[in-house]
């Protein structure tokens, strides 16, 4: 037992450094089975899954809708997006590269956002170029395009995205220093909870707060994050849930993130496995109550 633990410590540590090219032998079923035991501390049911994390890895195997791929592309899903709501919704692009050191630095604004198109994390914010540290900048973007996103949670849209550079507007909401991001969850093409993160840069322990469609808080708590009850519900709330429900329409789940900036709705990306799918809730209830909410298709 104790030689087990051991080997288990060890494959969590590996996966937990983002050593996944040693795991890409294993087939996708087994490689989630194993990361779900060890990241979770339970055997993950593919035959009658009930949580919303069991579910969200079910989705991973059997729901390959060939467009999503497009849609977590984060230059590609603008025009996806743009087609289906309107290009007023979307952040401005300022070019797309395919190598770092393409970007010409001279001919950029003194603040922009440099982010893959491949991945979650490769983010580098400029709110100052003549402070901006362009060899770091380079470090964290050159690291991110060297990883296939999709190995290691196996979320299969990002297998085949081509990793690309995207530099595009840094937005200003001229009464906030820090703009909240709004998640809407949508299941089975219906909105029916809303994320707010808040101080997402500004504080070591940033906080998320769940919000039902009218604007109530959620009694549901994100493991080593704080809430907070007194955010205001965004001007623009309802039209965020309506444009949501037609980005959603058709998928059994999908989150749609969006910011609230001077008064205007801007779309911020498209997620499909939240936290990849090992997102620990406080009370733990709430992972079957939210599971409930998803009704997975027949056929697989």
């Amino acid at each position: 037992m104790k030689k087990r633990n051991y080997l288990e410590k060890v494959i969590l540590y590996l996966l937990n450094k983002n050593y996944f090219n040693i795991f890409n032998i294993i087939n996708d079923k087994s490689y989630l089975k194993i990361k779900y035991k060890l990241k979770i501390g339970k055997k993950l049911d593919f035959d009658n899954p009930q949580t919303f994390n069991e579910k969200i890895q079910w989705l991973k195997l059997y729901d390959r809708n060939p467009r999503y791929t497009t849609m977590v592309d984060k230059y590609e899903v603008k025009n996806y997006v743009a087609n289906i709501i309107g290009q007023e919704y979307i952040i401005p692009n300022i070019k797309i590269y395919d190598k770092f050191d393409e970007i010409d630095f001279l001919k950029l604004p003194n603040q922009f956002v440099i982010k893959c198109t491949h991945d979650s994390g490769g983010l580098v914010i400029c709110k100052d170029k003549n402070n901006f540290d362009i060899k770091e900048a380079k470090k964290k973007i050159n690291n991110s395009l060297k990883h296939n996103y999709f190995y290691g949670g196996r979320e299969w849209p990002y297998k085949n995205v081509v990793p690309r550079i995207l530099v595009e507007k840094y937005m200003i909401d001229s009464k906030k220093q820090e703009l909240n991001d709004y998640k809407v969850f949508c299941f089975n093409g219906h909105p029916k909870m809303t994320l707010v993160c808040s101080e997402r840069f500004s504080s070591k322990n940033m906080i998320k707060t769940f919000f039902d469609n009218n604007w109530h808080m959620l009694p549901i708590v994100e493991s080593g994050h704080r809430t907070d009850e007194n955010i205001e519900k965004p001007v623009n709330f309802s039209k965020m849930l309506k444009l949501s429900e037609k980005l959603a329409e058709g998928i059994p789940f999908v989150r749609i993130d969006w910011y609230d900036i001077n008064g205007k709705l801007y779309f911020g990306e498209i997620t499909f496995y939240p936290n990849s799918g090992y997102e620990k809730f406080s009370p733990e209830k709430w992972n079957k109550i939210i599971g409930d909410y998803l009704n997975l298709p027949k056929n697989k």
